[in-house]
């Protein structure tokens, strides 16, 4: 298929989501790649992705766990998809 020409960070499906929920995004160009979720308060909960990506579609899949591991509480958290020259931020919504 053709590389995608932009880049774009898709909404998390599903949303709400309980236990876990996927995050698609594409990239025109291959890139180092940051995709992180956050709190309200802007608090690091899990780094999905850090490290080098090819050009195209991927999909990644939070299970909605802190770093350490720990069941993160049900609310509102934000996901963000960043390279070095762009960067993209949604909302999401975990539900027990």
């Amino acid at each position: 298929g053709q590389l995608p020409t932009d880049y774009n960070l898709q909404q998390n499906y599903p949303n709400p989501f309980n236990p876990s929920t996927s995050i698609a995004f594409r990239l025109p160009e291959a890139t180092d790649v940051t995709l992180t979720v956050y709190n309200v308060l802007g608090q690091l909960v899990r780094t999905i992705h850090s490290g080098y990506l090819s050009a195209g579609e991927h999909t990644m899949e939070w299970d909605g766990r802190h770093d350490n591991g720990t069941v993160a509480q049900s609310g509102i958290y934000f996901y963000r998809l960043q390279t070095s020259t762009w960067s993209e931020t949604k909302k999401m919504t975990l539900l027990k």
